[in-house]
């Protein structure tokens, strides 16, 4: 019987293929996260089971268990065609990496950044692509703590064409207001954490009425949209559960 129980394991190595620096697969997944996805894989997951493995892969980060991958090997799988699970759109940060934080492998993840991690006409036709065309099943919108973006825009920050890129992120900080004790400036942490919080949740809010694009794959049921918050500080990355945009959701 212990035999029959790993047969599945065996055929998931076999595919990866026969070179001795393949990386190998991970006995406690119901998958093998070393082969790149294809338009199988892709298509027979759901938003929900994207979510999960998103959160999976950042426990993984934390816990120092990454899977061991061969990126070169997954080069070669990606080469004819791509068919990621999710699309992530967070700030230009170098200290949030996606494919790290989510423990993700070539081809499995689209990676938008932008300071401030907002959407323009350019980022959500980016997504849109991720989405409708390329069969992505979820976006993440992902801040971060310590962002400094949010704390120029906190600060009313001019510099050059810094400034119209922080103008995207002052409608959160005009919704925050004063409801947060204390200056209303960067040298205030908490101010500075309300206002990236509602900045993530305004972007997921905007990203799906300014594009009827994503709207209708949400009213579907193939999307869904959902904000995140990174701690610089751990490494650990928050969803906001409460608040993702689905196919019930949406029109609430």
């Amino acid at each position: 019987m212990k035999t029959l129980r790993f047969l599945p394991l065996l055929a998931a190595v076999l595919l990866v293929g026969c070179s001795s620096t393949q990386a190998q697969v991970t006995t406690s997944y119901d998958y093998d996260p070393t082969l790149a996805l294809t338009a199988e894989t892709q298509a027979a997951l759901t938003p929900m089971q994207v979510i999960q493995r998103l959160k999976d892969g950042n426990q993984r980060f934390l816990d120092g268990t990454a899977v061991e991958r061969d990126f070169m090997g997954q080069v070669r799988q990606t080469a004819g065609g791509q068919y990621p699970m999710a699309a992530i759109l967070g700030c230009i940060d170098s200290r949030v990496p996606h494919e790290i934080v989510f423990d993700k492998g070539v081809g499995d993840i689209f990676s938008a950044r932008v300071a401030g991690n907002f959407v323009n006409t350019d980022i959500l036709g980016s997504l849109e692509f991720a989405t409708a065309a390329a069969g992505s099943k979820v976006v993440v919108v992902l801040g971060h703590t310590e962002c400094g973006a949010v704390k120029g825009a906190c600060d009313h920050v001019e510099l050059g064409n810094l400034t119209a890129t922080l103008s995207n992120i002052a409608p959160a900080v005009y919704a925050v207001g004063d409801m947060v004790p204390g200056e209303q400036s960067s040298s205030n942490p908490e101010y500075v954490q309300a206002v990236a919080h509602e900045n993530v949740e305004m972007t997921v809010r905007n990203m799906v009425e300014r594009s009827p694009v994503m709207h209708g794959l949400v009213e579907q049921g193939k999307l869904i949209v959902i904000g995140a918050m990174h701690d610089v500080a751990t490494g650990e990355v928050t969803f906001f559960d409460d608040s993702m945009i689905t196919a019930e959701t949406i029109n609430q």
